[in-house]
């Protein structure tokens, strides 16, 4: 294999400690030029040091330390100039106690794992924020009820059970939406596959809608028959429905329209596909790449901006693709697409 066709840096020096591989990924991750480094000794090509500013290859001292040792971990460490990399390295020997042959040197640049390390930092001030609002709610009322019980007519005190009630389950429903993060980004979201009557499904939502106060002359379901049968996680799909359902009727205007209809086939697969959509001022074109991102938010009319980036992987845990654009009346529209995805033992 061509050392530059790996994704990583890669540095490898001899016996004598000099360098005689030094790929393109190491060039760009530590800006020194190739030409630069081959044939100079280790420590000179690649002047590293640790975060307390020692000197990395005298402190390792990788040929002359202990003949035991098989290599480092991989750590942050530092290039002249500030720059950070992630360095690992391998000591490789002709026998277990032998003198170090070859010495080789994983290179990564650190951006993507302070990226990862934002976006966590940004859940937990988010997840902070959303679970302080209403504990504190929680907490002022129940505290008031108890010191003051008698003091309160019934109508009284039923209005701020209700609103711990209300509270209680916005509390649940975000350590939900962090479980179900938690399983989607590690790959251990499980799917319950049954038959799936999307329809019906989607009947039901705009039932419950309805019946919740919103208008029933807001809503058009139109289904074309004959639906595949779809296998899927039933409680899967009324969390997606839910979220898209509940986005359109708070973020858009005007009619809601829900067409649920055969996907177009691709290849042998089949599938059901879902559309909704609004006739609100829609989501802008620069901001579509970024909907099913964490955090993103279509307005400031509250929530914590994972919803759809829940919905994306559920929609994909089935096997399934979910797109955005806009619809025929100028709103936002949803399309996800189930695949039949008939369990094996059926086949």
């Amino acid at each position: 294999m061509d050392p530059d066709d790996l994704p990583d840096g890669l540095v490898v020096a001899d016996e004598t400690g000099r360098v005689t591989c030094f790929n393109a990924a190491a060039a760009r991750i530590t800006a020194v030029p190739r030409a630069a480094a081959l044939g100079r000794p280790l420590a000179h090509a690649l002047p590293l040091e640790d975060l307390k500013g020692r000197r990395w290859w005298e402190l390792t001292d990788p040929y002359g330390g202990l003949a035991t040792r098989v290599g480092q971990p991989e750590r942050h460490l530092l290039l002249p100039g500030g720059r950070e990399v992630l360095v690992s390295a391998r000591y490789v020997r002709d026998s277990p106690t032998g003198p170090v042959r070859r010495l080789v040197v994983s290179l990564r640049g650190t951006e993507a794992r302070r990226r990862n390390e934002r976006s966590h930092a940004e859940l937990i001030a988010t997840v902070a924020h959303e679970l302080r609002s209403p504990l504190t709610s929680v907490k002022g009322f129940t505290a008031t009820l108890l010191a003051k019980w008698e003091r309160f007519t019934d109508d009284q005190k039923r209005l701020m059970l209700e609103t711990v009630d209300a509270d209680a389950n916005r509390v649940t429903r975000l350590i939900t939406e962090l479980l179900d993060i938690s399983r989607i980004d590690s790959g251990r979201l499980e799917l319950r596959r049954q038959p799936v009557d999307l329809s019906a499904a989607v009947e039901r939502h705009v039932q419950a809608l309805t019946a919740a106060g919103q208008d029933p002359g807001r809503f058009l379901v139109r289904t074309c028959q004959p639906l595949p049968v779809v296998w899927a996680d039933p409680d899967k799909v009324d969390q997606v429905l839910g979220n898209l359902l509940e986005n359109a009727v708070r973020h858009g205007e005007g009619t809601v329209t829900i067409e649920v209809a055969p996907a177009p086939a691709k290849s042998d697969e089949k599938g059901t596909a879902v559309t909704v959509s609004d006739e609100g001022a829609g989501i802008p074109e620069e901001s579509m790449a970024r909907v099913f991102t964490r955090f993103w938010r279509g307005s400031k009319r509250g929530g914590t901006g994972l919803g759809l980036y829940i919905v994306k992987g559920i929609v994909e845990a089935h096997g399934g693709t979910i797109t955005v654009g806009r619809g025929p009346g100028g709103g936002a529209e949803f399309r996800f697409i189930l695949p039949v995805s008939t369990p094996a033992y059926m086949k």
